[in-house]
């Protein structure tokens, strides 16, 4: 039988692997802010990782769920809400709420490093055809045809 103590653990490590994502993502901020494409391909990578952590934790926590459910005759559509009210147990009302609340923030977080990638997207772009300005003027746009003169 599998124990709501079993769920509150994967919760709370869930918790704190989306406080360390959501740190990722204020480190990849100030990276996106000064402009430092090696810090912010490094963080990618260690983001990449934490997603597939998080991945296996909600998976996880989603088959405690459903054992637990199973094990204790309870319909198979359970959310932390239910969980919370059909256990007593106010500790899921609790984790739900931080899971919540740092979600939103991840959200935000997200959406405004979106911006700032957007930005220097632009930025690079604009960069980029000033400098072929100058470039076509100096290669003359010839089809390299050539006419020759035999006397």
């Amino acid at each position: 039988m599998t124990s709501d103590k079993a769920i509150i653990s994967i919760l709370q490590e869930q918790i704190k692997t989306y406080k360390e994502f959501h740190d990722l993502l204020n480190r990849e901020r100030v990276c996106l802010v000064k402009i430092d494409s090696e810090k912010v391909d490094e963080i990618s990578k260690v983001k990449d990782t934490v997603v597939m952590k998080l991945r296996l934790l909600e998976e996880e926590r989603q088959r405690l769920i459903k054992q637990y459910a199973e094990d204790n005759g309870f319909e198979m559509d359970i959310n932390l809400d239910k969980l919370g009210h059909l256990t007593g147990n106010n500790a899921f009302h609790e984790l739900r709420s931080q899971l919540l609340s740092l979600l939103q923030s991840i959200e935000e977080m997200n959406r405004l490093n979106s911006i700032l990638i957007d930005r220097s997207l632009n930025h690079i772009k604009t960069s980029t055809n000033f400098f072929n300005l100058f470039k076509k003027e100096q290669t003359p746009n010839s089809t390299g045809v050539l006419l020759s003169k035999e006397t």
